[in-house]
């Protein structure tokens, strides 16, 4: 019985012995998987913080990009009301300028009206600048008779030059 009690006591011991180990290894077991994890977590916050800090550049970026945009924008906008301004002067002279030409037109017209001699011994000459050319003559002998009459010349050296301080902003 000694013997059997002490083979028994000898076995437990062993046992410990083992249980001893097993418990030592799935300590280290534990403590492998724990730093291993700690690790993977530190690796994703590094992945996450980049993430955070590309996404911050990109935004910085946008936002200046969309600075240069609106100041574009802008830009474009006060040359467009510049030139609508600009547009809106010119057509307002042209339609004075139509105006002036059709009066001065009709105020020949009703002089030439009057004028009863024969029509070489007109007072101005009152065709269009489209028909000015007649077939068979040519630019300088027309030049040449219309700018011989001085009537003919006092329209043109008459006329106002307009200008508006837009005009100038350029």
């Amino acid at each position: 019985m000694a013997t059997s009690s002490g083979n028994s006591s000898g076995s437990q011991l062993h046992n410990s012995g083992s249980e001893g180990d097993l418990q030592h290894e799935i300590d280290q077991r534990k403590r492998k998987r724990m730093q291993s994890n700690r690790e993977s977590a530190r690796r994703s916050r590094m992945r996450k913080q980049q993430h955070l800090d590309e996404l911050t550049a990109q935004v910085t970026q946008l936002r200046k990009e969309n600075c240069q945009i609106l100041t574009s924008i802008n830009i474009t906008t006060q040359h467009y009301m510049n030139v609508e301004a600009e547009n809106s002067v010119l057509k307002a002279q042209m339609a004075e300028l139509s105006q002036r030409l059709d009066s001065l037109t009709e105020i020949l017209n009703y002089i030439n009206g009057n004028n009863n001699s024969s029509s070489n011994n007109k007072v101005f000459e009152t065709e269009p600048a489209g028909q000015l050319l007649q077939t068979g003559s040519t630019a300088a002998d027309h030049n040449s008779s219309f700018m011989m009459n001085p009537w003919n010349n006092l329209l043109y050296s008459n006329l106002p030059i307009m200008a508006t301080a837009d005009m100038l902003q350029y």
